[in-house]
């Protein structure tokens, strides 16, 4: 997925106007460019499929904000191009990807839903007519009042179609992506707010590629100290760390191999934000976090997963109590995988996480797996059998209308519901 860095080397040569960044024109991005980006990745993931609805939309899109332009100094079709990339980057269908590009369209623009609903038909102009209506969340830290209002607003805005907050979501991150362009105070404010509520609604419906990026985001802007600290820290014993994961890495191969188990094994650094969480709550040092990073074992079967499970507790020595078994007992957003952490052959503890194929793509893509691009009936059938595991939302919305004190709404959601911890 695009991220974070592609970033940081697109806006290297910035000035300050106003009290924020802005690029020099001859940084901007070529909006060409990015829809053929745009393009290229929904053909990779459906190569057979019509794009003229795609096609249309980029032309009404870049049309209709034709005389807007973004902080950064950039033509405001930059920021729906890219939501639409995001979007697309979750394989998701067309309707949905058209949307995310028209999703400002009727608030910022003179279009109207009638002019969508004319031009794309009746479900693009009710995800557009949902992302409106979510709008811009006013927002708080210290006011409980205002964020149960925002959470109401979110989830009965997924009751009615899970795709209106993954537009939302890929609109966040985008946002987060270009927040340099923003003045501080506003940078500080709209990172709390993805802490608060986006972050956790995107770990909720189980997509870690949005949840994970929009963390690290945050935290980059809420405290860039601790941010920069990190990286430099993190830096500083990368290469020392990287032989270590690829050791590790070679080693658990090569035993998968033995053993006749058709596996695909990598290492991985646990991302900034899920570090400096583990610092806060365990009240450590960046030395004393042992299990900075993972190594995932991707399998064929569930009874695969079992069978490398057995492989590995015979390789290292299980830590005890560092067992987790989530495929038995699914995470509520349908995460699957073993979790064990081991001691390595020079004592350094390490964890190690298995899983198939389809619960790798479920624990990246979480509910939006499930809007994969299919056509008609088979993308109604796929997503009736998904919406009926999304309890935890039932239960939401059924808490809702029984609350009609927000304190008393919040508490049971964040309590009962744990719906703001992090699961590492």
């Amino acid at each position: 997925m695009a991220g974070t860095l592609e970033y940081e080397q697109l806006n290297k040569n910035l000035e300050v106007v106003d009290g924020h960044a802005v690029k020099a024109p001859e940084d901007y991005q070529d909006p060409e460019q990015l829809y053929q980006a745009l393009v290229a990745r929904v053909r990779k993931y459906h190569p057979s499929t019509d794009i003229s609805m795609i096609e249309k939309a980029y032309k009404i899109a870049k049309e209709a904000h034709k005389d807007q332009v973004r902080k950064s100094g950039e033509p405001y079709i930059i920021h729906p191009l890219w939501v639409g990339i995001i979007l697309a980057d979750l394989e998701m269908d067309k309707e949905t990807i058209v949307a995310g590009m028209l999703h400002d369209a009727v608030e910022d623009t003179d279009m109207t839903l009638d002019d969508i609903t004319k031009e794309f038909g009746e479900e693009v102009a009710l995800l557009v007519d949902g992302v409106t209506k979510l709008g811009q969340l006013s927002y708080s830290q210290d006011k409980l009042e205002v964020q149960a209002e925002n959470l109401r607003k979110m989830f009965l805005a997924m009751a009615k179609d899970i795709r209106v907050i993954i537009i939302k979501l890929a609109d966040r991150l985008h946002n987060m992506r270009t927040l340099e362009f923003m003045t501080p105070a506003k940078q500080q404010e709209k990172a709390r707010e993805t802490m608060d509520i986006y972050a956790p609604i995107a770990q909720r419906l189980g997509i870690s590629k949005i949840k994970t990026e929009l963390d690290d985001l945050s935290l980059k802007y809420w405290k860039p100290d601790v941010y920069y600290q990190l990286v430099h820290d993190l830096n500083e014993r990368k290469t020392e760390r990287e032989e270590f994961v690829q050791q590790i890495v070679a080693e658990v191969s090569k035993h998968m191999k033995n053993a006749h188990i058709k596996a695909k094994v990598y290492g991985r650094v646990k991302h900034f934000f899920s570090i400096y969480k583990k610092m806060v709550n365990q009240n450590k040092t960046l030395d004393q976090v042992y299990d900075l990073f993972a190594v995932r074992i991707i399998v064929d079967s569930v009874k695969d997963c079992y069978a490398a499970l057995g492989v590995i507790h015979e390789m290292y020595t299980p830590i005890p109590g560092r067992f987790k078994d989530y495929i038995a007992m699914p995470k509520p957003n349908m995460y699957q995988s073993l979790h064990t952490t081991l001691m390595g052959p020079s004592g350094q503890p390490f964890e190690i996480q298995i899983r198939t194929e389809e619960m790798h793509k479920t624990a990246e893509y979480g509910i939006a797996a499930h809007w994969k691009y299919k056509e008609g009936a088979d993308a109604a059938k796929s997503m009736a059998s998904q919406e009926a595991k999304l309890n935890w939302l039932r239960q939401i919305l059924e808490w809702q209308r029984d609350m009609s004190d927000n304190r008393e709404f919040l508490s049971l959601l964040k309590g009962d519901l744990d719906l703001f911890a992090e699961d590492v």
